[in-house]
């Protein structure tokens, strides 16, 4: 497991990350992805846990309100968010992550927030 942590500290992660790293590393690039410009790991329902500072995260929902972006109301620091392509999935902000420097990740693909196929008209 390691420490997740927004800025001031308030917010306190545990995170499992795979022993081979994250199966999968992205930027989106949706109105509010492409803004805060973070490169998000993507883990399972069961590897992330709340250790302090629910009382400190502040929830932002827009369009659809089913994606769920979860920011410090202290320090302004996105920490992890639940994407409506799957809310039972944790999307983290790598450089949140003890150890992580995210300007020395490889392999950090792009997602097509723009064209969310959730938008797409049947």
């Amino acid at each position: 497991m390691k420490k997740l942590t927004c800025h001031c500290g308030g917010v306190e992660a545990e995170v499992k990350i795979p022993e081979n790293g994250f199966e999968k590393l992205m930027r989106c690039n949706c109105s509010i992805c492409k803004r805060k410009g973070y490169v998000i790991g993507v883990i399972g329902s069961n590897d992330f846990k709340l250790i302090k500072g629910e009382n400190l995260l502040t929830l932002y929902q827009f369009y659809t309100k089913t994606a769920k972006h979860y920011f410090c109301k202290v320090c302004g620091i996105n920490t992890h968010n639940r994407p409506r392509i799957n809310p039972k999935i944790y999307g983290i902000n790598v450089a949140c992550v003890e150890g992580i420097n995210p300007y020395e990740l490889k392999n950090v693909g792009i997602n097509d927030g723009e064209n969310h196929p959730l938008d797409q008209k049947k």
